[in-house]
């Protein structure tokens, strides 16, 4: 157990949970019953407590406890994967509005950060606060050349206050994995862990103007989205400046209306939006509630999204990108058996399922789906489902994927507000398959072959030396094949002719390889395929060592 460093902190936790009756979400815990106890000395909850449903309770605990606890219950409603859907819907709405801080400190603070006095920063400085939230509040002001900015000043000493909150988080969660309901599953330590770094992630001002710098850089000049740009000058880690913008909440229906805003075409913009980033730029704004994404009013007929608060944002790696887009396409054609088998292949699944179970839980799971119009499905709650899935299988899917899905859930939450009718599916499928197309094209493959080509060159050398030293120990019967699945293990067992296979494998990829080097290292013209005459022979003996390796069923 950690040491309590903070026990009247604590103790008033414990007491707003046993206010707020949250013994009821712990309900055949020894913690429960800790709470109930102290239930006989905390004053009665009022009627609006005791009559609330669980999730509320839990919200309005959070928002008495403070500002960082408020914050606490914001990164902890994007774990859909974990909290009940009731649970997580509360959450989500937990308003992170706190009273400003003096305007005195928030000048100092910038004097400080960027090292001169504010007058000689700034030809206007606004003192009143534009907005105040848990970790920083927004001041405007104007420049010399007259551009508009917004300054966000972290507030004072709220690193330490973190720290400290932090702390007793991991209390609670090491309480949680000793008496708290299925530890192995929820992992309260890992939680934590994950409400830490975003926090942490949040107090670096410098990094969200990065996220943001990366964001404009991917949509410059579109018609789509338009991100602020980030003064670079004037920021500094405790001190962001960005570009003014005015628009409407994406949310406000009725301010939209009146603008004369295309809701239709808004909405369907939003959804493409969302594919590009996560599949083109592998790079996505993964905080897309309403007051972040607002509608530039100017332009009625061709509208387009203005981001804001860039604190979080997710990417994918390499391996899941790719399985979580062979998903979508396999959801889209309802390929129930290719999902599976994308499950177990993306390794989000446990080895031992069989592919045959798997595939009736997500034909179980999409099947519902599939009853209704398309225009009614949305592909966030088929995701969500098909990740409960995988918990039913004891498996933890990695943040930044339940990051994306709770994205998702929220760009198509706005989609639906702004046009009712919006078909996700038919509006999604062509953008997804669109960016596979030209992701997968020659002239993509070929910039990746030379953007590799230079750790190829270095390990080419060893590739001859590495095959036969290979082909060595297995004349002399030292080789191994290091295999994970036993199925594979005891194919390999039961087979005579596993060695031969293997050597015509290593043969095959050295082949392919060279030939890929000499097409990697000669100029793009009119005649370079006739330039290496040995590319093809090469390439075509490859084919065939690899022809003869590939497995085949006796």
């Amino acid at each position: 157990m950690r040491l309590i460093r903070s026990p009247l902190r604590l103790l008033t936790i414990l007491r707003v949970a046993a206010r707020y009756r949250l013994d009821g979400l712990l309900e055949g815990t020894r913690l429960a019953r800790v709470l109930r106890v102290l239930n006989w000395v905390i004053p009665r909850a009022s009627a609006e407590v005791t009559q609330a449903s669980r999730g509320r309770r839990l919200r309005l605990a959070l928002q008495a406890l403070g500002p960082i606890f408020v914050k606490f219950g914001q990164v902890l409603s994007t774990r859909r994967d974990l909290l009940p859907a009731d649970i997580a819907d509360e959450l989500a709405m937990l308003q992170d509005q706190v009273a400003p801080f003096d305007s005195a400190i928030a000048i100092a603070q910038i004097e400080r950060s960027l090292g001169q006095p504010v007058a000689m920063l700034f030809a206007e400085f606004d003192a009143q606060p534009l907005a105040s939230a848990s970790i920083a509040q927004v001041h405007a002001a104007r420049l010399a050349d007259g551009r508009e900015v917004v300054i966000k000043v972290l507030r004072p000493g709220i690193a330490a206050l973190i720290d400290a909150d932090i702390g007793l988080l991991r209390v609670l969660a090491s309480l949680a994995t000793r008496f708290g309901p299925d530890p192995e599953r929820i992992r309260p330590d890992e939680v934590v862990d994950e409400i830490s770094r975003s926090l942490r992630d949040e107090l670096d001002l410098q990094r969200e103007g990065a996220n943001a710098s990366v964001l404009r850089r991917n949509f410059l000049d579109s018609d789509d989205l338009y991100v602020p740009e980030v003064h670079w000058t004037l920021t500094a880690e405790s001190v962001l400046t960005l570009e003014r913008v005015r628009g409407i909440r994406s949310d406000d229906i009725a301010a939209l209306d009146a603008a004369g805003i295309d809701r239709k075409q808004l909405a369907a913009k939003g959804v493409r939006l969302f594919y590009t980033q996560v599949f083109r730029d592998n790079f996505f704004h993964a905080d897309a509630h309403a007051g972040n994404i607002w509608v530039d009013a100017t332009r009625p007929e061709h509208p387009r999204y203005i981001a804001l608060d860039f604190g979080i944002v997710g990417s994918l790696p390499d391996a899941d990108q790719y399985y979580l887009a062979e998903n979508f396409t396999a959801i889209f054609d309802r390929d129930y058996r290719r999902i599976a088998e994308l499950h177990l292949e993306a390794g989000w699944m446990p080895a031992s399922v069989r592919i045959d179970d798997l595939e009736g839980a997500v034909r179980a799971v999409c099947e519902p789906y599939f009853t209704r119009p398309l225009s009614e499905i949305a592909l966030g709650e088929v995701l969500l489902k098909l990740f409960k899935v995988a918990h039913r299988y004891q498996l933890t899917l990695q943040p930044q994927l339940i990051l994306l899905q709770k994205t998702l859930l929220n760009i198509e939450g706005t989609g639906r507000l702004l046009d009712p009718k919006l078909d996700i599916w038919a509006t999604a499928k062509p953008v997804l398959a669109e960016i596979l197309r030209q992701r997968h094209s020659p002239k993509a493959l070929r910039q990746r072959l030379k953007q590799r080509l230079p750790g190829l060159l270095m390990a080419a050398p060893d590739v001859p030396q590495l095959a036969l030293d290979y082909l060595r120990q297995a004349v002399d019967g030292r080789a191994t094949l290091r295999l994970h699945s036993d199925d594979l293990r005891r194919m390999a067992e039961a087979t005579q002719s596993g060695h031969r296979q293997t050597v015509f494998a290593v043969f095959a990829v050295g082949l392919i390889v060279t030939a890929a080097l000499l097409l990697g290292m000669q100029p793009a013209g009119p005649h370079w395929w006739g330039v290496h005459w040995a590319v093809w022979p090469l390439s075509g003996l490859g084919l065939i060592a690899g022809i003869a390796a590939w497995p085949r069923r006796g």
